[in-house]
Parts: C-alpha cells; structure tokens; sequence
C-alpha cells in the first residue's frame, strides 16, 4: 500500500551519496517550456530545442496568450514538434506554468527553457554533464561565470546579486545566479519538491527546496542575450522586490 507523500520538501528529495551516473543512451529530457505572448520567438525557439541531439519530451503550457501564440503552438504540436500541449484557462504566470509543466514530465531530467531568446539550447550539454556523470541532483546554469552575453542593464546585474547573496545567506549555498533560467534537475527529485510559486518566485522556491533537500547541485558557465522591455522582456522591478519576500518565506517556512 502507497503512503501519502511527505509534505515537508526537507524530505521528500532521497539522500543520494556518491555517484549515481545515467546511461546518455538512454536518458530522456523532459524541456519545460511556459509560454505568454512570445509569438515571435517560439517557433525559433522550437527550432533550437529540437536541434540538439538528446532524446527529449518537449511540454510547453501557454498561460493565456492573446497574441495568437496558442493557434502557433497548436499547429507546432500538429506538426510532432511538441510532445504535449496544456493551456491555462486564466494567465497564472511562469511559476504556475512550469508547475503545470513539471507534473506532466516524465522525464530523467527536467529543465525550464523561456520561450523567448535569451537562453540557448546549445548550453544543455554543458549542463546535463554533471547529471549523467552522476556527481550532482541539480545544476544551475550561472549567466555570471565567463560565458558570452549581451551588455544590457547594470541595474538588473546589481538586483540579481543581492538576491543571489541573500538566497546564499538563508540556504548556506555559494551560488552565482540564483535567479537563472537554466536550472537542470534530476525527474525524480524536481517531481518530489513541493513548489507553489505562481510567478518570477519559481526561481527562489526551487533553490530553496533544493537546499532544504541536501540535493547536491552545480552550478556552470552558460551563455545569456537578453531582452530590452521594448523587445519583450516580462520581469520588472516590482518582481525583484517580491522576491525579497519570496526569499524569506521559502526558507524560513520549508
């Protein structure tokens, strides 16, 4: 008889010790993918998804788009290039899409790739490596450790530091990029997190859970272009400030 799962994300990750490698000939991707509004970049980013040789489980969930990015990933679906297609009935934001995502995934490893063109594909190998050599649970994909990117906003590197260094502060991690995209988790332990962020607060959470579950993570070198706001860029400062907040409530109550 099955039991009901623990509600406290400090342990529902299993402690995994030493190495636990996954067969590459075997292993399955699972690309999380939230979409609103991104009717000029999803099909590009499609393209990019399905151009890196791994077997891959491509879910994307559209939060209510009204830009006609939904009837662009109905015919993607039609077409094989997306494996599962859900939509929400009311726009909930990333958090709640990659929830909606994640639960649908079967994958050996998950990750959340934007819609938009900020983060590429390309980087997936350099992520996934530490994975199927079995050294680490997750690996975050750091826009601060080398790799190329885009010159844009002082501001917005400034905010992501301070929200990095206070994340590093409650978890006792030495993270550099705490609010990337690219975060590659094993199925098993990213299916066994409780997460309820509905918006930018996703970031925060998983770190936290993650670290409240003793998971042993990595974090590498990735590129980054980012978006002015002009070209689509969602997040704002009011969603730096909220995650302050997010910071705190995620790991003082776990």
């Amino acid at each position: 008889m099955s039991t009901a799962p623990t509600p406290n994300a400090i342990t529902a990750v299993p402690r995994m010790r030493g190495r636990t490698p996954m067969d590459p000939a075997t292993l399955v991707l699972s690309v999380l993918i939230p979409v609103y509004n991104e009717r000029h970049t999803v099909e590009t980013i499609l393209d990019a998804v399905h151009a890196v040789g791994v077997r891959k489980q491509v879910i994307c969930v559209d939060d209510r788009s009204t830009d006609g990015t939904w009837e662009i990933l109905q015919r993607a679906q039609a077409a094989g290039r997306i494996d599962l297609l859900l939509r929400h009935e009311v726009n909930r934001g990333k958090g709640a899409a990659i929830r909606t995502a994640l639960a649908a995934s079967t994958g050996d490893v998950v990750i959340v790739q934007d819609a938009d063109l900020e983060y590429d594909p390309t980087d997936w190998p350099t992520l996934l490596e530490p994975l199927i050599d079995g050294r680490a649970d997750a690996v975050f994909g750091s826009r601060f450790l080398g790799g190329p990117h885009r010159v844009l906003y002082y501001w917005h590197s400034v905010g992501n530091f301070v929200l990095t260094t206070l994340s590093n502060m409650f978890t006792n991690l030495n993270l550099t990029d705490m609010e990337t995209c690219y975060k590659a988790i094993r199925g098993e332990v990213a299916r066994s997190l409780r997460l309820t962020s509905d918006r930018f607060g996703f970031e925060p959470e998983v770190t936290a859970r993650l670290a409240q579950a003793k998971a042993r993570i990595f974090e590498v070198p990735i590129s980054y272009s980012g978006r002015t706001y002009a070209e689509g860029k969602k997040i704002g400062w009011r969603d730096g400030v909220a995650a302050f907040g997010h910071i705190v409530r995620f790991n003082l109550f776990p």
